[in-house]
């Protein structure tokens, strides 16, 4: 065959071969190549086409062994690289960073569009300067877009899925809320209806409204009370009060609903002085009163102590429509009734020492406090109310929970953040004994020992009696709970302790010979700020003739950060097995030193007391008629 119609078909093998065999050299070429015998008419597998997607060429039939000149194949050869090698020398001259991710597309790219096409003679030249063009200029790497990286685009059918209503609740559904919604309307009717008291169920639920709570922020009128025994003078321009009389007679006046009165008991008028007693006018005005809110539609519950010496007064009422119940706390607790406590149409509030008696209003110096228009603190006294008046139903016993509409609305931990006489105050209220108090209720010695411990400056004390034993215990026992806590205050950390204790002929001789032991530590070596009176009130001939009176039966504790009104004796008995409550009153953080407020107050009333001249020594000859006798007042 002439030696020009063999150059096509070598120059065609040496481009097969390249790109069938890109790592080999140009010498392999010029071996002759001996035809197959059985490869005629059979496809050759080739590396995929990157472009067409598959590349699979015609094994040519007539090759044959033919002699290749090596001057002719130098001349007209052409090379053509296989894509592997462009890309290779690209990668090289990428960034690193650029690199990466070409080699990440690579690994994404299919095998089938990884080798170069076979390319025509023809078309040579065009490919050729087009790949010198490629690598003059870099291709920027692509960015994968991953399906994290995606946002979904919100279609209009979507929007209208979300738009779509909640689906309606199944018939069955609906069925048993109807019953459930059903029994528990039967149920709340007959817990506030069905029982008998119905009335401090309701006023439990009402307390739990909103506008009740916030009723606490309302302004409410603080007035001390108190009673000064005939005959006792102090001198001019000493601290006066509104008298426990007319403070009683006022609540009276403005009762529209309910008044609620728990007692020791009930002796307003003077029957044992025999008919128009000059003395008892005042108490039996205050009785007269009582019998009259049945006629202006007001109702009257007192809850007293059972029994009493002389029930004529309770009888009465309760023929003339109060309802009374006897409490018969000796049996429950051992000990007695001992509160003195009004609430009037659950908004004002009387707490103090005085008991429902005509004595407790001319001839015994006692003291208390009015709060008027303080509905919030109102509900909360009428709920240690609520405690007696469960305690006198038929039959009742202590439960060992008290039922959720007893719970305290204040605390030691939580106090009412009330407004008295316009100036801000934390006030709660505490109970005795702790089996009387319901869930959060802080007991009356808790309290007391609190207002100790905290005092920075002083504590003045005014009490009837204040003995570290349990008095009527069987045998008496030492009881050093409230007596640790003063010495421990004046001898520590230096508080000024003053203590105004009674002098009469009911009073418990030992309790001298306590109160000597706490003024001997004012001397040396010791020296604790530690002083003791005894308070006298004089009485003439006929005074005296009065039994249970002429005593300073006040019940208080203030100090320079703390004001305390209680209705209980400082002894143990008082605090785990009789009835009492407290007051406690703090308006240190309104307008420390401010003569309007409660502490203030009280401490001008010690002090007049104090500085008297009915305040003696304990080694003062008056004290001569101080003699024992078991009864109290």
């Amino acid at each position: 065959m002439p030696k020009k119609s063999l150059e096509p078909r070598r120059r065609s093998k040496r481009i097969k071969d390249q790109v069938l065999n890109p790592e080999q050299e140009d010498t392999d070429h010029e071996e002759d190549v001996k035809p197959e015998p059985q490869s005629k008419g059979l496809l050759l597998l080739t590396p995929r086409n990157p472009i067409r997607g598959s590349s699979r060429a015609l094994k040519s039939s007539r090759r044959g062994g033919v002699k290749e000149e090596e001057e002719e194949e130098e001349e007209e050869e052409i090379t053509v690289r296989p894509v592997q090698v462009i890309l290779q020398k690209m990668r090289a001259e990428l960034p690193p960073q650029k690199q990466e991710e070409e080699e990440n597309e690579d690994k994404d790219t299919p095998r089938s569009i990884t080798p170069p096409p076979v390319v025509k003679e023809d078309l040579r030249p065009a490919m050729l300067s087009l790949q010198k063009l490629r690598e003059k200029i870099p291709e920027e790497p692509r960015q994968r877009i991953t399906r994290r990286a995606e946002q979904k685009i919100p279609t209009v059918r979507s929007a209208n899925l979300n738009a779509q209503a909640p689906r309606r609740p199944s018939r069955s559904a609906l069925l048993c809320c109807i019953v459930l919604i059903t029994m528990a309307m039967a149920l709340g009717s007959w817990y506030f209806l069905g029982s008998r008291q119905a009335g401090l169920k309701m006023d439990w639920f009402y307390s739990l409204l909103p506008w009740q709570q916030e009723a606490c922020q309302d302004h409410c009128k603080l007035t001390l009370v108190e009673s000064i025994p005939a005959d006792l003078q102090y001198p001019e321009g000493a601290p006066r009060h509104v008298s426990i009389y007319q403070g009683w007679m006022d609540l009276l006046h403005q009762a529209n609903e309910t008044v609620q009165i728990a007692a020791f008991y009930f002796t307003l008028r003077g029957s044992d002085l025999g008919p128009a007693a000059p003395q008892a006018s005042e108490g039996e005005e205050v009785f007269k009163q009582l019998v009259e809110l049945k006629s202006r539609g007001i109702s009257l519950k007192i809850a007293v102590n059972s029994p009493q010496q002389s029930d004529e007064d309770t009888v009465y009422l309760e023929k003339n429509g109060a309802e009374v119940r006897q409490v018969h706390l000796k049996n429950l607790t051992g000990g007695i009734v001992h509160t003195k406590l009004w609430v009037v149409d659950g908004m004002h509030v009387y707490v103090g020492s005085a008991n429902m008696d005509w004595r407790s209003l001319t001839q015994v110096k006692e003291l208390g406090v009015v709060l008027a228009n303080c509905s919030c603190l109102a509900q909360d006294v009428e709920k240690v109310f609520g405690t007696y008046w469960h305690l006198g139903t038929k039959g009742a016993t202590l439960p060992q929970q008290w039922p959720r509409r007893y719970s305290a609305l204040s605390s030691k931990q939580h106090p009412l953040r009330l407004k008295l006489n316009g100036i801000d105050a934390e006030v709660y209220v505490s109970s005795a004994p702790p089996s009387l108090c319901a869930s959060g209720r802080t007991g009356d010695l808790d309290a007391i020992l609190s207002i100790i411990d905290d005092a920075q400056e002083f504590i003045f004390i005014s009490v009837m009696d204040l003995i570290p034993l349990c008095r009527y215990c069987k045998p008496p026992r030492f009881w050093p709970a409230i007596d640790d806590r003063l010495r421990k205050a004046a001898c520590q950390r230096g508080v000024s302790v003053h203590l105004l204790i009674s002098c009469w002929e009911h009073s418990y001789p030992p309790m001298f010979v306590y109160l000597k032991s706490l003024s001997v530590l004012n001397k040396q070596p010791l020296s604790c700020p530690i002083q003791v009176r005894i308070f006298n009130v004089p009485a003439t001939k006929e005074q005296k003739k009065i039994p249970f009176s002429r005593v300073n039966h006040n019940k208080y504790m203030v100090t320079d950060h703390i004001a305390y009104i209680g209705t209980s004796n400082w002894s143990e008995d008082y605090f785990i097995r009789t009835a009492g409550v407290g007051l406690i009153i703090n308006q240190t953080e309104g307008t420390p030193g401010s003569p309007d407020t409660v502490q203030s107050q009280l401490k001008a009333v010690f002090n007049r007391d104090w500085d008297s001249d009915h305040a003696l020594d304990l080694d003062s000859k008056d004290m001569k008629h101080c003699r024992s006798r078991q009864e109290d007042v």
